[in-house]
């Protein structure tokens, strides 16, 4: 290893990413000749206009260490270290500084053998400006020296949270849907439901509710979380609630004793799917609240209904260990909109969860259509900190159908993936809760695949609503669906053909020429924000190479599905970036 130190006073906590300042090289920049080599130290221009070698302590030191075997990074690399004293090191939260490639201004790539005794140029302010290098395309001769532009970027790339990322790579999940109203006469009205008070609460009364058949369906689908209906437009609560009397204890089913909420959980935690809630605030037909407001049925006070929602939440928060998501179904208005404090009670007790949604924060973003899908590009950044819901969102984001809900938009400053939602009984209807007779609008298997390509593989995450009968059972027949939609899922994508990962411009995978795929997979390390703004992938067959696809976003997963061929290679070149591409994973697989 062959390291050089400087000393700058970084950004504390974040340091510095050398591989998102890393700007194409202009071809000038290459300076070689037999007897032309650099090393030393950074270097500084004075007040003098000079360059000057210069040292000077800060709180933090760093060091460009050559990692060429990838004993350290796992890559070979410019690795960048950082020390408090000069004395004890360790690797930054942004190790690798540059990959051992050379990527030139007309877009060609240069693969290098050596790329060591490394300095750097500041500017005037005190920020690197300049990387300059030793470089070697073998190991005997072209050796040159490189200078590399760098750019602290202007506005850094939006990162997800924990609980964003976690969500993003749970890629499927469950909306359970159950009320007061799955048991009404007739089939449910929406319009009505939000204004008609269900005054007899006894006819909750399922025969078999089984809230681990509920979870187990939803695990064969291939889900990971799932959200259950707690309180919705009727107004009833599916918990033992001690502030609100319209709950599970006003009913003699259970002998007024069950909590279906701490029901769903422990079933959730029994087959290791992670637990979601969904509030509704916005809509109370029992207290005679309408979007979000009381109104002159209400025989409650505005601001006595927003003390209710803020205990409730409270309840629910404390009451049954870690949530994964809280989904408040038509946002949730905070104090400045005169509605209750929700946020602040969720961030309190619930920091790890998924916030979905209100004016203040949205962690996600509903896909602007109930069809299970978004278009392609689809962004996770977003323009805004927050959406608005439906019919309450702002002209920028409602017009052009949500086309901003649906692609989002590259140069966001906020970190808000896409959710694409639809009920498993959606084909040819639109039913979120269970009606007799209608399991002729259960998806069809190739329905579902595509569903899932056109929102995992846009990246979006899909989330399926399914809905128990009034026996308390999700229906056999939307069971057995699940169970063959997951099944299909995981038939292509268990198994890769082949796999690989890079932090590279250009990656290639070499495949047995004599095996059929039809799928290729790419995924970036979201965790660095998305990087890519243009791709190309091509195969190579009989020694040539060839397009298979092109395209722009890829995020946490890109899914192109191809006619069945075989190859003896497949290549990635991201052909635009913002920083150094970090792909987690270029995969090929078969489906047949």
């Amino acid at each position: 290893m062959i390291g050089v130190g400087f000393t700058h006073n970084a950004q504390a906590g974040e340091g510095y990413d050398f591989s998102r300042m890393i700007q194409p090289v202009p071809m000038h920049a290459r300076l070689e000749h037999d007897d032309w080599f650099t090393w030393g130290a950074s270097v500084l221009r004075g007040e003098d206009g000079l360059y000057h070698m210069f040292y000077c302590r800060w709180p933090k030191t760093y060091a460009l260490v050559k990692d060429h075997v990838g004993r350290i990074t796992g890559s070979r690399c410019l690795a960048l270290f950082e020390s408090q004293d000069g004395i004890d090191w360790q690797l930054s939260n942004h190790g690798l500084a540059s990959p051992l490639q050379v990527l030139w201004e007309d877009g060609t790539v240069m693969q290098l053998q050596n790329l060591e005794r490394a300095q750097l140029l500041f500017d005037e302010s005190g920020e690197p400006v300049m990387l300059y290098a030793a470089a070697a395309e073998d190991r005997n001769q072209h050796a040159f020296n490189i200078h590399i532009p760098l750019r602290v970027p202007d506005n850094p790339q939006p990162r997800p949270r924990p609980a964003q990322l976690a969500w993003q790579e749970a890629e499927l999940g469950v909306l359970i849907c159950y009320e007061l109203h799955t048991f009404n006469e007739g089939r449910y009205n929406q319009a009505q439901a939000r204004v008609t008070p269900i005054t007899d609460a006894n006819q909750f009364s399922p025969t078999d509710l089984d809230t681990d058949q509920w979870v187990k369906a939803a695990r064969d689908a291939g889900a990971r979380f799932a959200i259950l209906t707690a309180s919705h437009e009727s107004g009833f609560r599916l918990w033992q609630s001690d502030v609100n009397p319209y709950c599970l204890k006003a009913v003699t089913w259970g002998d007024g004793k069950r909590d279906i909420v701490r029901e769903f959980v422990t079933s959730c935690r029994k087959f290791g799917i992670k637990p979601g809630i969904y509030l509704g605030t916005r809509w109370n037909a029992q207290l005679g609240v309408y979007d979000f407001k009381v109104t002159d049925r209400s025989t409650i006070s505005q601001d006595a209904y927003n003390r209710l929602i803020e205990k409730e939440v409270e309840e629910i928060c404390t009451r049954y260990g870690p949530w994964f998501e809280f989904w408040f179904d038509g946002g949730a208005h905070g104090p400045d909109q005169g509605g209750p404090d929700v946020l602040s009670l969720v961030e309190r007790h619930q920091p790890q969860a998924v916030f979905y949604h209100n004016l203040q924060r949205a962690d996600a973003r509903w896909g602007g259509s109930e069809s299970g899908t978004v278009p392609y590009p689809c962004w996770a950044t977003f323009p805004y900190v927050s959406t608005g819901a439906g019919e309450s969102a702002g002209k920028a984001i409602s017009k052009n159908g949500f086309a901003l809900l649906k692609q989002g938009d590259p140069n966001g400053t906020f970190w808000m993936p896409a959710m694409s939602d639809a009920p498993l009984r959606g084909h040819g209807g639109h039913e979120w809760f269970w009606e007799p007779g209608d399991e002729r609008l259960i998806y069809p298997l190739d329905r579902l695949v595509d569903m899932y390509d056109r929102s995992v593989g846009n990246n979006s995450t899909l989330i399926l609503g399914i809905t128990p009968n009034t026996r308390g059972l999700i229906p056999e027949a939307d069971v057995k669906r699940l169970q063959e939609f997951g099944q299909a899922i995981r038939s292509t994508f268990s198994h890769p053909i082949a796999k690989t990962s890079a932090n590279a411009y250009r990656i290639e995978l070499s495949l047995d020429p004599n095996t059929d795929f039809d799928t290729v997979v790419i995924q970036e390390d979201i965790q660095q924000g998305e990087r890519v703004r243009q791709y190309c992938l091509e195969i190579r067959q009989e020694g040539a190479w060839h397009t298979l696809a092109k395209g722009t976003c890829i995020g946490h997963k890109r899914i192109h599905r191809l006619p069945l061929q075989q190859a003896e290679a497949v290549r990635l070149t991201l052909e635009k970036t913002m920083a150094l591409p970090m792909i987690k994973q270029m995969a090929v697989y078969c489906s047949e």
